[in-house]
């Protein structure tokens, strides 16, 4: 019998499988993909008929999908599902999130207070998530990354802006060289063009991604500066070609996308930082705290 962290090795490398195929599937085997990475509760306890039904696919689809990543049939992929369950995987944000509705702490309403409960609830679960998925590895990956770059670009275009600015001002505040690709000017060509292999890219985009951010992170990587994705999904487009990736789910129907869990990140990876370098954290966090608002 496989062990726990056997189990959940082979649901991550089933994952990872999906994400590297992505590509090269037919449009609708995508939205399987997309579908088995968000649900893996369904993908583990459903018939081909019920998952068929919830990813609003033909049962034969579903069989193809397994074929196409090496099974030889549903059964056989549905089984790499279970044993994230039998590990005890805890459970999914979307599933989370689904059991708060069905608890009725999610309302319909435009009563102020209760949109900022849900709001609160939505933050609250997606900081619980991350604690629990990101892994220690890959924290360590990051900044020791961080670490070795002359410079530090942190690329987040959109909606995504607000965590890149954030970013960078505590990078700088710690006494880093922090590079914001903002695109004002019409610079940001020019910001890929100045990185090198001594630099390091953060890049930061969610659903609906940014196309500019996705378009720049393949050219950092095709002139070979180190990626740091903070994403949605890991089949998302700035995923290929990142050395890191720290995968941030979306609520599902969000209203908004809540910021909370990747600002939380971002300053993990920042004063993590600080401390690899053996720097005493008072002293960077007496810079912060006397800097203006």
């Amino acid at each position: 019998m496989q062990t726990k962290s056997a189990q959940l090795s082979a649901y991550d490398s089933l994952r990872e499988g999906i994400a590297q195929r992505y590509p090269l599937l037919s449009d609708r085997l995508r939205v399987i993909a997309e579908f088995a990475l968000e649900h893996p509760t369904d993908m583990a306890l459903g018939t081909v008929a019920e998952v068929a039904a919830r990813a609003k696919v033909q049962p034969s689809a579903i069989v193809r999908f397994a074929h196409a990543l090496g099974f030889g049939g549903f059964t056989e992929l549905q089984q790499v599902f279970r044993s994230r369950l039998v590990a005890g995987a805890v459970p999914s944000y979307r599933e989370r999130i689904d059991g708060l509705r069905r608890d009725g702490s999610f309302q319909d309403s435009s009563n102020p207070h209760e949109l900022l409960a849900r709001f609160a609830s939505e933050g609250t679960v997606s900081l619980e998530n991350l604690q629990e998925s990101v892994r220690d590895a890959d924290l360590k990956r990051a900044i020791g990354l961080m670490g070795q770059a002359h410079a530090i670009y942190v690329l987040g275009l959109g909606g995504s802006f607000p965590v890149a600015a954030h970013l960078t001002y505590v990078l700088r505040r710690l006494g880093r060289r922090a590079i914001l690709l903002d695109g004002l000017g019409n610079v940001l060509v020019d910001h890929v063009l100045t990185a090198t292999r001594r630099d390091v890219v953060i890049a930061v985009s969610f659903r609906p991604y940014n196309p500019e951010t996705v378009q720049l992170v393949p050219e950092f990587h095709a002139r070979g500066v180190p990626i740091i994705a903070v994403t949605d999904s890991l089949l998302s487009p700035i995923v290929h070609g990142a050395d890191v990736v720290f995968e941030i789910p979306d609520m599902p129907e969000a209203v908004l996308r809540t910021m909370v869990a990747p600002m939380c990140l971002v300053q993990s990876l920042a004063v993590g930082l600080t401390i690899k370098a053996n720097e005493p954290l008072t002293s960077g966090a007496t810079r912060l705290a006397s800097s203006p608002r």
